[in-house]
């Protein structure tokens, strides 16, 4: 069993590899995706990941040379720039239609942050030190953002018309 900077450190790495995958993912499924916004928004999670990344690394090598947790400032936008670019398919057709590939490819990736943001709440619960903890439970927090822009993402590409319905929110009050 190793020691507790030991214990960190791998969790720590558990995360960046994390963190990397996601942005390789990303970027491959916007070059396969079938339309813009779909393009635009897994680029800009490919981004986001690669933040995050950066981060963890940050955090790694201060932890590696200091031996604890160092203070972290970190705000990410949780989702407002994702939300923005979806924001934008309220404007276009509605009758794009998405190939079972990319609905399969979005699900993935819902899949994967899901697991992401589980492994960043347990490591968070699992804090020693109030800003390790912090930290953590701020990228559940974006990670779980990231999931439902997917989730929403994935819903306008199994039936745009339908989501368009949902997004203008009718009224049936008559007036």
């Amino acid at each position: 069993m190793g020691t507790e900077q030991d214990q960190t450190l791998s969790a720590l790495q558990t995360a960046i590899q994390m963190e990397i995958d996601g942005k390789e993912y990303y970027l491959e499924a916007s070059r396969k995706s079938s339309n813009k916004l779909g393009r635009e928004l897994l680029q800009t999670l490919a981004a986001e990941e690669d933040i995050h990344r950066q981060k963890f690394q940050s955090i790694f090598n201060t932890i590696r040379n200091k031996k604890e947790w160092p203070t972290v400032d970190f705000r990410p936008e949780s989702g407002k720039l994702l939300r923005t670019i979806l924001a934008r398919a309220e404007g276009t057709d509605s009758s794009i239609k998405a190939s079972a590939t990319e609905l399969d490819a979005v699900q993935t990736a819902i899949d994967m942050e899901s697991k992401t943001y589980d492994f960043y709440k347990s490591q968070g619960s699992d804090a020693r030190y109030g800003a390790e903890r912090d930290f953590y439970e701020v990228l559940a927090a974006e990670e779980r953002q990231h999931q439902l822009v997917l989730l929403d993402y994935h819903e306008y590409l199994k039936d745009p018309a339908a989501w368009f319905v949902n997004k203008e929110r009718p009224s049936l009050d008559g007036g």
